[in-house]
């Protein structure tokens, strides 16, 4: 082994558990976990960081970069900067509110082209799966994005246009046929259609607004679906647990479904969420706190696969005080480690937990086989963590591009002290390097 870098920490945690280890690290790639005492080969570099924690790097799979076209919400410089310096070493980037939306292969590298200079992570591509682009999907496949994503009630945005149950079942076959993955964001717009629809500042009524039964249908239709086709299938940003013993059921029966929840919904609440306050908007919407603990639950239990920020951005005057018309999005993505962490460790979680949720499991629903995990072979990506320390946000401290953020004045546990992308320190103590992100394919 021609180990140039050799990492110590009496906390490192590794697929078989935490333990006092030396991960020496060959060019990008991890060498060995060898015993915390090893000694450090000559001329390789030697970092000891005492007890703090030191994690595989974070993998987020759920992140609106919205670059270009809508770059003013956000570009691929700042979000990249942002994961970064929250311990995410690998995001990929939804294909819709970039214009154009990552719908044909033309559009995948356009966005490629905007992105390439500006990765400070390992960045990677979902494409969309829309009424019209049955053609596209497998070329998009082709072209090396990780599964495509669809809305079953509108996106929000008139470019990415849901799909009905027939042109879902068009879709996923087509999917099916080429072993690909179909991620949903899973709303039925029938049930939001009889739902109450009031325009103004209260937050019940927004709530109202976006029912549990809009979740439980969408899904339980989903899953009717997939069962029918053989079909992969991924639910976004479950926000109702009331559709948990459904998705439990199908994983027994051996449905091909996987889920996800993000950190808004496991670490706020409606209760929380003052009147006029849209920061806190969201599709699906942050509920109660019994739905929360349910979520917890179903983590724990291994219902839901993995935590992603579902990081959703846009600038500060599309959040009206009006949470019928305020753009819908949590802007979290620097924040999601600390404020998962905060919340699971007052549940009784360890940080063996959290990396599962949030590293292990994101990188292997997209088959990222190089990342997630601190074993020999992997991609030298690690976020080290100094769990016990807060800090209070600052929307100011913040590097996503709008500093507009629902967890503003809270404080959270876990500081993240340095992060490191295949074998090169990108963040320390809060100060970034240049950028030196690769853009990622499937199974490339």
């Amino acid at each position: 082994m021609d180990v140039n870098l050799v990492l110590r920490s009496t906390r490192v945690i590794t697929p078989e558990g935490t333990r006092a280890a030396s991960v020496a690290v060959a060019g990008e790639k991890i060498a060995a976990v060898l015993p915390y005492d090893t000694e450090v080969p000559a001329g390789a570099r030697f970092e000891d960081f005492g007890d703090q924690v030191v994690l595989p790097g974070l993998v987020d799979t759920h992140v609106h970069v919205n670059d270009p076209g809508r770059s003013e919400w956000e570009g691929f410089w700042t979000a990249t900067r942002a994961a970064a310096a929250g311990g995410i070493t690998t995001l990929l980037d939804m294909p819709l509110n970039s214009l154009p939306p990552t719908t044909t292969v033309d559009n995948l590298r356009t966005k490629q082209d905007v992105a390439r200079p500006k990765a400070h992570v390992d960045t990677g591509f979902w494409g969309g799966a829309l009424p019209a682009n049955v053609k596209d999907l497998r070329p998009l496949h082709d072209a090396g994005v990780f599964g495509f994503k669809c809305f079953l009630s509108p996106s929000g945005v008139e470019e990415f246009p849901e799909l009905d149950q027939e042109q879902l079942a068009r879709s996923l076959a087509e999917i099916a046929g080429f072993g690909g993955l179909l991620i949903v964001h899973a709303e039925d717009p029938h049930q939001l259609a009889a739902a109450p629809q009031e325009s103004g500042p209260k937050y019940a009524d927004f709530l109202a607004s976006r029912p549990r039964d809009a979740e439980n249908t969408a899904i339980e239709n989903l899953i009717a679906q997939a069962r029918r086709l053989n079909a992969r299938v991924h639910v976004l940003h479950l926000s109702s647990s009331d559709a948990l013993p459904l998705i439990a059921a199908a994983k027994a029966e051996g449905v091909r479904l996987t889920v996800e929840s993000c950190p808004h919904f496991l670490t706020l609440t409606a209760e929380e969420v003052p009147d006029g306050a849209t920061e806190f908007k969201c599709c699906p919407p942050i509920r109660e706190a019994a739905n929360q603990d349910a979520l917890w639950q179903g983590l724990a239990d291994g219902t839901i696969d993995c935590i992603v920020s579902d990081h959703s951005p846009c600038t500060t005057d599309l959040k009206t005080p009006d949470f019928a018309s305020a753009w819908g999005g949590i802007s979290s993505l620097q924040l999601g480690l600390p404020a998962i962490w905060t919340e699971a460790r007052k549940r009784g979680h360890s940080l063996e937990d959290v990396v599962r949720w949030m590293s292990a499991a994101p990188a292997r629903l997209a088959g990222l086989d190089r990342k997630g995990a601190i074993e020999a072979g992997r991609d030298a990506d690690f976020a080290v963590l100094a769990p016990d320390e807060t800090f209070t946000v600052d929307p100011a401290r913040l590097h996503h591009r709008n500093q507009v953020t629902a967890y503003a004045g809270k404080t959270l546990h876990g500081v993240v002290t340095s992060t490191w992308l295949r074998g090169e320190r990108i963040v320390e103590n809060g100060t970034l390097a240049a950028p030196t992100g690769r853009l990622l394919e499937r199974n490339n």
